[in-house]
């Protein structure tokens, strides 16, 4: 067959996706993968075909400034007030980015005429698009599937955005443009609603994607244990990143930390000996010898984390936050300590007590178990002719 595949235009929205579409060139199929192009060198790497749809959240949110009538300027300021960022954020996610999407991929799917369309079930804009090509779509998720109120807002956006571009929706049920869903979330971690949705779901293990590289020297060995620290891809700061530290300091451990693309090294400031930072960390290597984990609740390196079996510390900094955060705690795997309650002084007690606490390894343990339990992606490969009939 050929097979498209969509991630949104970040990471964690992508390197999920690589595993299956990997397993499905594989196998034989001819593969195309569609995301914005700061991910492409990325793909490449990979050994797929990169194809161009949609743009990076910042040109989104400024042309979403422009859409709503503001004035530019920092978004992140702290005078814009909140519900100005509310608003902004429902018309990035419910109408600017998905009608990119859509617009790009329009061209693309006459061009290759793909038998199926596998996207990510956070890039509803490329479900839009295959609906209006008349090719059938399989849905990709990336991790927990719970919604709150921000996300129901972007919701209703989402459908009267579809129903402008000509997308009829059955049901008004989004997903139900989906001829299943390809769940990488264990079901203990998933929402319980979603689980009982009416939606086919085909289970499938996460499998992090190992981009090729080392880490430090200090932590190659494997002989040290030590704590591994990333605040992810898109939602870093200097500030915070600067008391986790701070706070993971008294614990007398080894610290590995990956500042990300949007916090500079040296924004941190002098660090002890013992204290690694680096812009970029191959996370997969380093979760083979790191004894906790303390990171941001993306639903990548939550679900990397759990595969591999160890306690996490989850400082939800937005997103999908919060959500894993909870769910990791409520499968005894780990702690959360939210935003309004983040201090070094916190950081230090909930490492410490998951540093010695064997329950939470139990915990981690029967969750990675779980994963482990669950069908490759050379499995689903082996299913998609049935959803491209």
């Amino acid at each position: 067959m050929r097979i498209l595949f969509a991630g949104a235009g970040n990471f964690g929205h992508v390197y999920p996706l690589i595993p299956l579409a990997t397993a499905a060139k594989a196998a034989g199929h001819e593969v195309s993968f569609a995301t914005g192009e700061q991910l492409h060198p990325a793909l490449v790497r990979a050994g797929l075909d990169p194809v161009k749809a949609g743009r990076p959240v910042p040109e989104a949110f400024m042309e979403a400034v422009r859409a709503m009538g503001h004035q530019g300027g920092d978004l992140g300021a702290q005078d814009v007030p909140p519900e100005v960022l509310a608003a902004l954020h429902v018309e990035v996610f419910g109408s600017v980015l998905p009608r990119w999407v859509a617009a790009d991929l329009a061209p693309e799917l006459e061009r290759l005429r793909p038998d199926l369309v596998v996207y990510e079930a956070l890039n509803p804009g490329a479900s839009f698009a295959a609906r209006l090509a008349g090719i059938p779509a399989v849905a990709h998720g990336v991790g927990l599937m719970a919604q709150g109120p921000e996300d129901l807002a972007v919701q209703e956006k989402l459908l009267a955005t579809a129903a402008d571009l000509g997308v009829d929706v059955p049901g008004g049920q989004l997903l139900a443009l989906a001829r299943t869903y390809i769940d990488i979330c264990p079901p203990s971690i998933q929402d319980p609603h979603f689980l009982a949705a009416p939606l086919p779901r085909i289970e499938q293990r996460s499998v992090a994607y190992a981009e090729p590289g080392e880490l430090p020297e200090p932590f190659r060995s494997g002989s040290e244990p030590f704590v591994y620290v990333t605040l992810g891809t898109a939602l870093g700061s200097a500030d915070v990143l600067r008391t986790v530290v701070q706070g993971l300091l008294p614990l007398n451990v080894p610290l590995l930390v990956a500042a990300g693309p949007v916090v500079p090294v040296e924004e941190l400031g002098e660090l002890p000996d013992r204290v690694v930072a680096v812009p970029w960390v191959a996370q997969a290597k380093a979760l083979e010898s790191a004894s906790l984990v303390v990171q941001h609740g993306g639903a990548g390196t939550t679900l990397a984390t759990l595969a591999a079996g160890l306690p996490q510390l989850v400082l939800p900094q937005g997103a999908d936050g919060p959500a894993n955060g909870r769910a990791v705690r409520d499968a005894g795997a780990g702690e959360v300590v939210f935003a309004p309650d983040l201090t070094a002084e916190a950081v230090t007690e909930a490492a410490r007590g998951l540093l010695a606490s064997e329950s939470a390894r139990v915990g981690a343990r029967k969750v990675a178990d779980e994963i482990a339990s669950m069908p490759l992606p050379a499995e689903t490969v082996k299913r998609l002719a049935e959803f491209a009939g």
